[in-house]
């Protein structure tokens, strides 16, 4: 098992690719064997390579995910390990009944919440940015790379800080779905994976959410 990194390092930080394990209550025996959840069942069988290849693929954009969540690049970096170390942990129970990927943030979405419950009154008396610039590109998701002026500037962080404020005061369901539609770009379907939801379910409780945000933000539209 190979978690340091070194070996990790040189994944691309671009967004997982587009769920390639099919749709959810896959068939082992029709996978892909270039499929994640085909090599993962190798993984389960012994298969060290196919860990290592997996965890190199997913640890980045696993950082990415955590780090919007816990806003803490450490903390992040913690979180990832461990959510592989499960995945290595969980192997030999693994069965390919949905996409890896929905196993796989199911895990993150897990030890994060864990996280923001075992740290919530230290949370409470710092901040949380959700609009922090990407370290790969260094832009913010809802800033353009224009250079503000300062009127403009000073508008903009009054309305990034309602928006994280008021993003961070949604329930925990509402809230970790916005964080996966808004900035990891995944669907209603694969939200509804993660969370154990319907498909209807998750689109209502996404509804809510951004309601919710736009009545409270109404003062910056």
């Amino acid at each position: 098992m190979v978690l340091d990194n070194s070996s990790m390092g040189a994944v691309s930080a671009a967004r997982p690719e587009r769920w390639p394990d099919a749709a959810a209550g896959l068939d082992p025996a029709n996978l892909d064997p270039a499929s994640d959840a085909a090599i993962m069942l190798r993984v389960a069988a012994g298969d060290e390579e196919g860990f290592n290849y997996l965890a190199e693929k997913y640890h980045r954009p696993i950082i990415h995910f955590l780090f919007r969540m816990v806003r803490n690049q450490a903390i992040a970096e913690e979180l990832a390990q461990e959510v592989f170390l499960r995945v290595y942990r969980s192997r030999a129970s693994y069965r390919a009944e949905a996409r890896f990927t929905t196993w796989l943030y199911r895990i993150a979405v897990n030890l994060a919440v864990n996280h923001a419950r075992d740290t919530r009154h230290e949370r409470a008396a710092r901040n949380v940015y959700l609009d922090a610039p990407d370290e790969e590109t260094g832009t913010t998701p809802d800033v353009a790379d224009d250079q503000p002026s300062a009127e403009q500037s000073l508008l903009r962080e009054e309305r990034m800080a309602a928006i994280r404020a008021h993003v961070m005061a949604l329930p925990e369901r509402q809230r970790l779905a916005v964080l996966m539609h808004k900035y990891q770009g995944m669907d209603y379907r694969e939200i509804g994976e993660v969370l154990k939801l319907s498909e209807s379910a998750t689109k209502s409780l996404l509804f809510r959410a951004y309601q919710t945000l736009r009545d409270k933000l109404k003062d910056f539209v």
